[in-house]
């Protein structure tokens, strides 16, 4: 049996850029950092920052122009296409601020959907009804979307994303459709859901009250982490998110 990985996420020197007309524009510049199994950590920063760039490196969802991207103790930056997309079902939850659930199917149907491909659906129906149950739509799992309010939708996509117990749920603005009623009761889901299955969580959010849930905070600016979240150990020159500090509403 082998043993699990030391880091979740282990981000190695990475940068992104892209195209505009003649020019490039850097996206994100020489980012370094680890979290730790287990750990919820809070990506902050204004519209524009990186934040949800950094996430679809780190989901496998694009590459970066340099560095390295780990996962799990997998190095994803260097896949092809077909071993990315089998890694993610086996690995990721993807939670993101609008579910995109499609509309001529019930709740139930657009959670067991996803994995189609990789399990049998009424094996799938039945981990899907357990989980709409957990996120407190027992009663309307055969509701489509449209009979759903916002914060039920989201609810529905948090559903979907736990549905492969994935070992890292990825959040991308989850509540940024929200009000703060609702908002509130979506951190009360992922904050039990990561009591109850040791996930490890990377929420990306500009609201405070949000990375709240975090153990730790780390903003970006301008595609660049802030100076107090580039610090580097000796471990690789990899900064270790498992060290307590305080940053914010959140405690480490």
């Amino acid at each position: 049996m082998s043993e699990p990985p030391a880091t979740v996420i282990r981000v190695v020197d990475v940068t992104r850029m892209f195209q505009s007309g003649d020019s490039s524009v850097e996206a994100l510049g020489h980012i370094t950092f680890s979290v730790a199994p287990g750990a919820a950590i809070a990506l902050m920063g204004p519209s524009g920052s990186g934040k949800t760039s950094l996430l679809n490196l780190i989901a496998g969802l694009d590459r970066p122009t340099s560095g390295e991207v780990w996962v799990c103790g997998q190095r994803i930056d260097n896949l092809g296409e077909s071993a990315l997309t089998a890694f993610r079902a086996k690995t990721l939850g993807l939670v993101f601020q609008e579910p995109y659930l499609l509309p001529g199917l019930t709740a139930l149907e657009n959670v067991a959907i996803a994995r189609l491909p990789w399990e049998a659906r009424r094996e799938l129906e039945k981990r899907g009804r357990e989980l709409l149950a957990s996120v407190g739509l027992k009663d309307r799992m055969h509701h489509p979307p449209g009979r759903l309010s916002a914060g039920e939708r989201q609810r529905v996509g948090l559903a979907r994303a736990l549905l492969g117990n994935p070992t890292l749920l990825i959040a991308d603005e989850p509540t940024g459709n929200l009000d703060a009623a609702t908002t509130h009761g979506i951190l009360q889901l992922l904050q039990g859901i990561r009591r109850d299955t040791g996930v490890t969580l990377v929420i990306a959010t500009h609201d405070p009250s949000v990375a709240s849930v975090a153990d730790r905070v780390i903003t970006l600016v301008g595609g660049r982490l802030e100076p107090s979240d580039s610090e580097h150990t000796q471990a690789g020159g990899v900064l270790d998110t498992s060290r307590q500090k305080s940053h914010g509403g959140g405690t480490s």
